[in-house]
This record gives structure tokens, sequence and C-alpha cells, in this order.
């Protein structure tokens, strides 16, 4: 289960900062404290390292009103609030920033619900977490954690501060000392001037059609009230305890330019390194496969080439080779020299009888028959003497083949004579 430090900052520099770290969902307080100034934020440095951070801020700071606009659309609606506020708000609009609410309407019939604060304000708080290496992406004006209670108002004091909340969008935040002005205007709100230091948020000055409040329910000790107030004190919480428990993260200052992007964890950031590396040595891997593969697509395109061109060499008179073809070709070439049992006792007797021609050049073939009958190959030749025929026949007896050399007639220059070739390994098999 995890854990949430939750941090109340001040409007200013030098004012105290209160935290506490609870478990996400249990109301059980882990720890808590305060701490001088904003300049001491770095002492939360290590805290929020492991843990989910949530801010809050003055809502004495911010102007949070409710509306209604004319418009059909939310686009619409939220670019024309700006300016339905000029006259009320002390800066120019262009200076202050704008955050809406996801409320769509009220029973009262307002349909814009916004915060209002000077940008220079926002980026003061934001810079200051930043400073301190404190990542945060919820910052929610404090009021507005309070718990609503129907026909009642609920508070809490919280340093110097008292915090009102009167409905879902209608709060209050002033100091102490400035009870006798908010008294007679608690159960009428209405806007009070920013020099009274009072925020009475989303009630107009003429718009009475607020509820009034029966009582005050207060979860803290409240100074100074007046006794015309009627205060309900329920027991005694820690003030950033009752803000820790009830807030809701469906508003957030921090939209638009504001907003943070998704911070990754340190282990997120290893995983990433990981699957980094993992992914560039598939690449790699890819590579070296591809480039292996394209050298042997190389090499297998040369020894198709090498077959194409012995096929044409041993028979000039094709056209056209196909490698996929070679195969039938070939098997149709040795199918004219005799039929297909023919052929199987033809080739190794072939084989035998080709070492022995090439270890005597001088006899030429001239033509060469097989008898699948008999098993035996029939060829004549040519030679410029006697001797190379006789020289012929001891060597094909060597190879382990039966010869018998017929007549030799001479013809000229050239002495033309014929062989009975067979195999006897063969005829001793048959």
């Amino acid at each position: 289960m995890g854990e949430t430090l939750f941090i109340r900052l001040g409007s200013q520099a030098e004012n105290r900062v209160h935290w506490l770290i609870k478990t996400d969902g249990q109301e059980e307080i882990i720890a808590s404290g305060e701490l001088p100034n904003a300049g001491e934020l770095t002492q939360l440095t290590e805290k929020s390292s492991a843990r989910n951070v949530i801010a809050f801020v003055p809502a004495s700071d911010i102007a949070i009103k409710r509306l209604k606009v004319p418009g059909s659309s939310q686009r619409a609606i939220r670019l024309a609030a700006p300016y339905m506020l000029e006259e009320e708000l002390a800066q120019d609009v262009e200076q202050l920033f704008f955050a809406f609410s996801d409320i769509k309407n009220d029973e009262q019939g307002h349909n814009c619900f916004l915060a209002a604060l000077e940008r220079k304000q926002l980026t003061l708080w934001q810079q200051w977490l930043t400073d301190a290496g404190i990542f945060c992406k919820v910052i929610i004006p404090d009021a507005l954690a309070l718990p609503t209670v129907p026909n009642s108002s609920t508070a809490v004091m919280l340093g110097e501060q008292v915090l009102i909340r009167l409905d879902e969008w209608q709060v209050m935040a002033f100091e102490a000392n400035a009870w006798p002005i908010v008294a007679p205007h608690f159960t009428v709100p209405r806007v009070l001037s920013e020099g009274e230091k009072v925020v009475v948020s989303s009630a107009e000055s003429n718009n009475n059609d607020t509820e009034q409040k029966s009582a005050i329910l207060a979860y803290s000790a409240l100074s100074e009230i007046p006794e015309e107030i009627t205060v309900e004190y329920l027991p005694q919480e820690l003030p950033l305890a009752i803000l820790a428990n009830n807030h809701s993260m469906k508003f957030n200052l921090l939209q638009g330019e504001f907003q943070v992007k998704e911070k990754r964890s340190a282990a997120s950031k290893n995983w990433l390194w990981v699957a980094g590396i993992a992914c560039l040595a598939l690449v790699l891997n890819f590579t070296l496969k591809g480039v292996e593969l394209y050298q042997l697509s190389e090499q297998q395109s040369a020894i198709e080439n090498d077959i194409i061109s012995q096929y044409k060499a041993a028979f000039p008179n094709t056209k056209r080779v196909r490698i996929a073809t070679v195969k039938s070709q070939l098997r149709q070439k040795l199918a004219e020299v005799g039929n297909s049992g023919e052929v199987a006792g033809f080739l190794p007797l072939l084989i035998k009888l080709e070492p022995a021609l090439a270890s005597v050049p001088e006899i030429k073939p001239q033509t060469l028959k097989f008898d699948g009958k008999r098993q035996e190959v029939r060829m004549q030749t040519i030679a410029k003497d006697y001797q190379y025929f006789e020289k012929l026949k001891v060597a094909l007896e060597k190879a382990g083949l039966t010869v018998n050399l017929g007549a030799q007639n001479n013809q000229g220059d050239q002495i033309s004579g014929s062989f009975s070739i067979s195999d006897k390994s063969s005829k001793g098999r048959s």
C-alpha cells in the first residue's frame, strides 16, 4: 500500500510549512511536523523520493468563484468566464491563471466553477518544491480539502489562519483576528475587499440565494471567535490530517501551462535502459542475420549461375535454362540414352569410365552407347597410334572394368578403334 506526503505551503517564503505522511486509504499518521520556512523544504526531499506528494496552498491567495456563464459548450464558457470577473478582481485578467473544476452545475444554476490566482504566485510555489527536489503534480487550495456537511460549515485553524468550507465550492480563509469582520457576513456570504484579507468564494455581493448555515463544525480550537457565531466542536484532530483525509484530487490547480508531466521512477528508468539495450541487441542480431542471409543469397546465385553455365557447356543447343528445371532437364537427357533401368546402370559405369579416359588424353571418344540388357558401354574412339588403345584398356581394367578391345582401322593419319566395357561388380550382383 502506498504512502503520501502532504505539504501545506505558506503565501510567503518566510511562512511556516506544515507536513504530514500517511498511508493511502487509512487515517493513521506515519509522521508529521513543521518547518520554519520554505527554504527548509530540503528536509522533506528524502521523504518525498518514494512517496506521492500533494501540496496544499492558502485559499486566501486564491479567488474561488462560481458563475452563471451564457454558453452551450464548456470551451466557450471557460473562455468567457475570466472576463466576467474583471471588475471583481484587483489584478488584470492577463496576470491571472484560471483553473477550472469539472463540476457541471449546482442547485442555483451555476455552470462554471473556477479558481483564479496570480501566475507568479503559482510559479513561486512550484519553484520552492522544485528547488528542494520534491516532485509534486497536485496542488489544492487548502479550504477546498475540508469535508462538506449539509446545512453546516466545517472549519479548522491551520497555523494563524481559519479555514471554513461553506459548501462544495464556497470557502473562507482569513487570519484569526479578522473574525469581527467576517461575523456579519457569515450567514449571507459575500465578497469582501482584499484589503480585509478575507476570501469568501463564489458568492456575489448581490446574491442571497445561498442556504444559511445553522452552525460551524470545528475540527480544532478556533481563537477569537465572536459570541454570536455558533460553533460545535468535534473531536480534535491534527488540522493537516483533516485536509489529508478529506481532500479530493478531482480539482488540481496544476492545469494547462502548469500541468506537471509524470515522473518516471528509478526502476522504470532502469527497465527502459534494459529495454533499450535489448532492442539494440535485437536490431544488431537482425542486421547480422540480414548480412549473413545476403551473403548466402549471393553464394546461391553464384552456384546457380555455375550450374547453368556447366549445363549449357554440356548441352550447347539448349536455348533456355532455369535452375528450377535443371534437374528435370538432366533426367530428360539421361532418358534419351536409355530407359530408367538403363540409366541406373549407365551412370555408375560412366563414373568409373571417366578417370581412365582422362588418363589417356590421346584417345578421343567419338560415340558412346549403352546396352541396357548387357549392361555394357560401346565406345567408338580415334587416336594417332595403336599403343594408346592398349594403354586405355589397361587403365580401364585397373578401374575394375571388363574391356573387350575391338578391331583398329587405319584412316589416314588417324586410327579408329572400338571398346566394349562392362562392370565386373555389376555382373556379380546381377
